[in-house]
């Protein structure tokens, strides 16, 4: 058998950037001094810091004061409904049924009353029902950018006109969008993003809450040292800040060639899918050219899996959080798709590194195991 691994599941983590890994850890090697240190090799380690905040500052056209670092995805979703939650007189907000589980888990752990918006099966959310919950109450919105499961891109510019117009403010997951597509930042109030989800290696996350609403309240979680303008108590971790900063150069320098040589590889994986009679998940809408989530409704799933990673061919059945679980996809549950259809779904997540060899291989592989199942 073939030992070469085939990663698609870059969703769940990006394989890893071994130059900036490598560039990274030497500088640490050399320069390991804590950064909260009073002699002048700590303060060096700090202003390494702050570089790579300023960086994530000039790129997003936000003040730098905005910007916490943490350890995950779910630490900076925690940290933007704790900021809300002291920025908010009444724990109300909008959001849409798309979120990623640490989500739903830091407003209901916040006390916040949600109102989900309605969808279908374009995996976007209804912009109809967004205006008429805006005109019922004045509400905040926290909507995910772009699902982790499906790929679908919600129609930012559309919500973000009806943010102005209400005059409210819009956080979003940024998690599986930054370093994948172009974004527009301006009108943002609160976002988060992950070095891991670009290959940057886990370890680092970033939140960014806009200075003007949280005007120095304490949001953190953790207390103790005054890390992070004290918004984050903690020793940061110096390595994987720098390999942040040196990932997303790396992505964000690609970004237009690896998005085409992605959605070619794309739609000839989905052709591929739909010979075998599967339903492409958001397929008409925009959606990542890295993401494919597919519906094989005559596939046992659980076989499925069980035969391609015997072929080394690495992909998933959803979100990273819940895939061991196997409970139906509760975002395919809210676009309506049946129980039974929501329990036989994959995701392939391509990433910087995968090649037309990768692909070729990934879909004979799925030949050939639905083959042997019927």
């Amino acid at each position: 058998m073939n030992s070469k691994i085939v990663y698609f599941d870059n969703n769940a983590t990006h394989a890893p950037i071994k130059e900036v890994l490598t560039e990274s850890l030497q500088e640490y090697l050399q320069s390991y001094y804590n950064p909260s240190g009073i002699t002048k090799f700590s303060l060096n380690s700090q202003s390494k810091i702050e570089n790579a905040r300023n960086y994530f500052a000039e790129i997003t056209k936000k003040k730098s004061s905005g910007f916490v670092f943490n350890s995950t995805g779910t630490e900076s979703n925690y940290l933007l409904v704790s900021a809300l939650s002291k920025t908010l007189k009444q724990k109300k907000i909008l959001t849409s049924p798309f979120e990623h589980p640490s989500v739903y888990a830091a407003l209901d752990f916040f006390g916040f009353e949600t109102i989900r918006l309605q969808t279908d099966k374009s995996g976007k959310i209804d912009l109809n029902d967004l205006e008429t919950q805006l005109k019922k109450q004045n509400l905040p919105l926290f909507i995910i950018y772009t699902s982790n499961e499906t790929g679908v891109i919600q129609p930012i510019e559309s919500i973000i006109g009806l943010v102005n117009q209400f005059n409210t403010f819009l956080f979003t997951d940024l998690i599986q969008a930054f370093g994948k597509i172009e974004i527009d930042f301006t009108f943002l109030s609160g976002f988060s993003f992950s070095g891991h989800k670009i290959g940057a290696g886990m370890g680092t996350s970033l939140a960014y809450i806009e200075p003007n609403l949280i005007q120095k309240k304490d949001f953190s979680i953790f207390h103790g040292g005054n890390q992070e303008n004290g918004f984050r108590a903690g020793t940061e971790n110096l390595q994987s800040i720098i390999a942040f900063q040196k990932a997303s150069e790396f992505q964000l320098l690609r970004l237009q060639e690896k998005n085409q040589r992605l959605r070619n590889f794309q739609k000839k994986i989905e052709i591929e899918l739909k010979n075998l009679g599967a339903i492409i998940v958001g397929e008409n809408s925009e959606r990542l050219s890295s993401t494919t989530f597919a519906i094989l409704p005559d596939t046992d799933i659980d076989f499925l899996m069980i035969g391609l990673t015997e072929k080394n061919i690495i992909l998933s059945n959803g979100s990273s959080c819940k895939s061991r679980t196997r409970t139906p996809s509760e975002n395919l549950l809210a676009m309506g798709y049946s129980k039974q259809e929501a329990l036989s779904a994959i995701r392939i997540s391509s990433g910087l590194f995968t090649t037309e060899d990768d692909v070729e291989l990934l879909i004979n592989r799925i030949k050939e195991v639905i083959l042997k199942l019927k």
